[in-house]
């Protein structure tokens, strides 16, 4: 499909709107639609939902885009989630994002929110940055510069340095050491499920703390003990289980 005036890729699985709802699942900063693996499918299975797993521009199989990515690259992608949405007809829906999906999604549901939205699942959400985070980005430049990570990345993007120097990249340009969506929060009007792993390397649990103060919809939280930034990847029956009965909760008040 396309969207944003990219190409994107897109995997379905389960129902498609019009006959249940839809789960959207937005990976993380280097991810891709397929590096979520089994669980949007097991989460949609659990939860009697379609979902849709989509890489945005610049990652996966999906085209290509121009680099440096901008400051506000996020505030854009919230408003490509709003045009594939429309694209493909969804109605009845949650948004589940991870990472930089995660603060797509809470702007994206605070700012240009369809009508069907039910629930947000913010799996290691940013909603500020943090010195804590801003330095394991930058160490992880010479992991992927004199280790096999770019090798296991290039699996999984067309693009690969691509996909990982604009993410670096823009995480440690000096400009974006202000970036804060705080101020979508409040404007938040369905539920919130946050997801957060205690050893969480690039966010600590004062993102969690602002979301919980903040957030105008209700929030819920799963903390994880033993996980770092990748709670469905480290500990996924935890995650789909806590997800699933998150969505039925959000679908049963609709």
């Amino acid at each position: 499909m396309t969207a944003g005036g990219k190409r994107l890729e897109c995997l379905w699985t389960g129902p498609p709107p019009g006959q249940a709802p839809t789960i959207v699942f937005l990976h993380e900063g280097l991810g891709s639609a397929r590096l979520w693996r089994d669980v949007p499918a097991r989460v949609a299975e659990a939860a009697g939902c379609g979902a849709l797993v989509y890489s945005r521009a610049g990652y996966g199989a999906s085209e290509a885009v121009p680099l440096p990515r901008p400051v506000r690259f996020m505030h854009h992608e919230a408003r490509v989630l709003g045009e594939v949405l429309d694209a493909l007809g969804i109605g009845e829906h949650l948004l589940f994002g991870h990472s930089d999906g995660a603060s797509i999604s809470l702007i994206h549901a605070g700012s240009e929110a369809r009508p069907g939205l039910r629930g947000v699942i913010a799996e290691a959400p940013h909603v500020f940055t943090e010195p804590h985070g801003l330095a394991s980005i930058a160490a992880i430049a010479n992991v992927y510069r004199t280790t096999e990570l770019r090798g296991r990345l290039a699996r999984h993007h067309a693009d690969v340095d691509g996909a990982f120097w604009g993410w670096n990249g823009v995480w440690l340009d000096p400009g974006f050491r202000a970036w804060n969506i705080e101020s979508y929060l409040p404007q938040i009007r369905v539920p919130v499920l946050v997801i957060q792993g205690e050893g969480d390397e690039y966010g600590t649990w004062a993102q969690v703390e602002a979301i919980q103060r903040q957030a105008g919809g209700g929030v819920e939280v799963l903390g994880i003990a033993a996980c770092g930034h990748s709670p469905h990847r480290e500990h996924p029956d935890a995650v789909v289980a806590a997800s699933a009965a998150f969505v039925r909760r959000c679908l049963g008040a609709a």
